[in-house]
């Protein structure tokens, strides 16, 4: 998650303890009102979260600033944080609740599956989110399409998508960059490659991290691929990466690679060399995830280069549909879970209810006032120290709304931050795709297998589009008939 809007409501702690209880009379664990609950000794809530080590100070700072915040609404919380051994997140997770220790409040980053299927530990947050009041304000449509198909994990975050920059500068030195943003064919797409290579300075236009999904941020749907499943004209789905539409977008990008327009060491590239790339004016442009991530690059674009230097967004390319990645909405991928053994599940969901309230959301994005932020003038001046703050809770901004404005020289996100969620909102599309079950699991690991395989060695000239039906049939030999028989059962 490291880095890894934009008053306080009187009835706020009626409307936390009522989404506590999800309809339910209040729980001995529950205080019947603030006076009683401030005047008895604090409910304790385990909390087990990636970005919360027990030793940092900002954590520490953090937990302070929760427990005092909910105490003043009423809530008399004790947060306690459960440390898990360094390693593989996920797996280390995996081991401390296999062991019987489960907190309250669960922070998952892949993992959860098992406990929540399998193991059915982990609490249904339906009822708890549907009479909540922040939390609910909070979560964006994609946010909520993922809570009714797997109801155990609320991620209050912008969808994890990328979507292309470039640098302002270099988009300037490209004749054909405003007929790009005016009409983003895929032609007009390879014109504007051509132009950065040959007039910016640039090496190569475009690289990525290791494989070619940040390339089909941008083309994928233009190609045809707008789900991950594609029902044929006979009415059954087969997968996308095995269709007609993929071949012409892997030999368009084969095209790019050979004229040197896509970064000849791209599957070797890792994310820091990726964007030292971009920064260093190697590469015309890059992907990066909206919002946040991109006003990172911003903010160091301009460090090294020079306000001239800002980051453009640009849209994705348009052919036979436009769109960046189609969103999995069969879950979220990663996000907080209530423990079904928990004895103070509505003081752990109050907790999030809370971070979700202006108050809590102050303070997780901001940090705390006379530190990370100042007020002068009436308005919120980010100090120094908010370059190493980020939210632990809620990233989203739908709900965002400070009583005070940022001063202009401090904005929470830079233009092309905003711009970037802009285009992505309006430009966003859901997926079909759909949770693997565990009995094909090991089969779709094979069979991706075999099409980045594939994938790498077409875009690299070691295979052509004629060797493209020999891969559907090693793909479906891998597991993947057995995968597209699954998905036309579960489609409708």
């Amino acid at each position: 998650m490291k880095k890894i809007w934009i008053t306080l409501v009187a009835a706020f702690m009626v409307a936390t303890t009522a989404c506590g209880t999800a309809g339910k009379k209040p729980s001995a664990d529950t205080a019947p009102s603030s006076s009683a609950q401030t005047s008895q000794q604090p409910v304790t809530i385990s909390i087990v979260a990636k970005d919360l080590p027990v030793d940092d100070p900002n954590s520490l700072k953090f937990i302070k600033g929760i427990e005092e915040g909910m105490k003043a609404e009423g809530k008399n919380v004790k947060l306690q944080v459960v440390p898990v051994q360094s390693g593989t997140y996920s797996e280390k997770l995996g081991l401390l609740l296999q062991s019987g220790n489960i907190p309250d409040l669960i922070y998952f980053q892949g993992g959860d599956y098992n406990f929540a299927i399998t193991q059915q530990i982990l609490e249904d947050l339906t009822p708890y989110i549907e009479k909540s009041t922040y939390v609910k304000a909070s979560m964006t449509e994609f946010n909520k399409e993922r809570l009714k198909n797997y109801p155990y994990l609320v991620w209050l975050a912008p969808i994890s998508s990328k979507i292309p920059v470039v640098r302002q500068d270099l988009f300037d030195k490209a004749p054909s960059g405003k007929k790009l943003l005016a009409d983003p064919t895929i032609d007009n797409y390879y014109t504007f490659f051509k132009e950065l290579k040959e007039k910016s300075g640039a090496k190569f236009a475009y690289t990525t991290a290791g494989d070619i999904d940040e390339l089909d941020v941008v083309f994928g749907q233009a190609f045809g691929l707008t789900s991950t499943w594609i029902k044929g004209p006979d009415g059954k789905y087969v997968f996308g990466k095995t269709t007609q539409a993929e071949k012409e977008k892997l030999e368009f990008y084969a095209k790019l690679y050979k004229e040197g327009l896509l970064d000849p060491e791209y599957l070797t590239k890792k994310f820091d060399t990726k964007e030292k790339a971009f920064y260093d004016g190697e590469a015309g442009v890059i992907a990066g995830t909206q919002g946040k991530v991109i006003d990172i690059y911003n903010t160091k674009s301009i460090g090294q280069n020079g306000p001239g230097a800002k980051i453009l967004p640009l849209p994705p390319a348009k052919g036979k549909a436009q769109g960046y990645t189609p969103v999995d909405v069969s879950k979220e991928s990663r996000g907080f879970a209530i423990s079904k053994t928990s004895k103070n599940k509505d003081m752990a969901f109050a907790v999030l209810e809370f971070l979700a309230s202006p108050k809590g959301q102050m303070l997780d994005k901001l940090g705390v006032e006379g530190e990370e932020y100042q007020i002068v003038n009436g308005k919120i001046k980010l100090t120094d120290k908010f370059a190493a703050w980020y939210p632990h809770f809620v990233e989203n901004t739908v709900n965002f709304k400070p009583d005070k404005e940022f001063d202009p020289s401090t904005p929470y996100l830079s233009e092309p931050a905003l711009k970037s969620l802009e285009m992505f909102a309006s430009m966003s599309t859901k997926d079909n795709a759909f949770i693997m079950p565990a009995d094909l699991a090991a089969k779709w690991d094979a069979a991706s297998a075999v099409y980045k395989e594939f994938a790498a060695d077409m875009v690299t000239g070691k295979k052509t589009g004629a060797d493209f039906d020999a891969f559907v049939q090693a793909w479906n030999e891998a597991g993947g008939k057995d995968i597209t028989d699954y998905a036309n059962q579960t489609l409708k």
